[in-house]
């Protein structure tokens, strides 16, 4: 098994107001790593405008696991 995971995942923000909705998934990424014996070590946002048909910004997560 590694010692580390890095994993991404990306937060889409609701075209009206502020709450991301898709929160679900980077809570079932935690988890996820947590029940393979796995602790948060690091967790990095960077954010960008999207100005497609969706629109809306998107928040890119890295999360850097590290095996307990």
């Amino acid at each position: 098994m590694p010692q580390y995971v890095v994993l991404q995942v990306t937060l889409k923000e609701k075209l009206v107001g502020t709450a991301s909705k898709n929160l679900g998934e980077l809570e079932d990424v935690i988890n996820n790593q947590a029940a393979k014996g796995y602790r948060l070590h690091t967790m990095t946002t960077a954010s960008a405008h999207s100005s497609g048909l969706g629109g809306g910004d998107r928040i890119q997560v890295t999360l850097v696991f590290e095996k307990l």
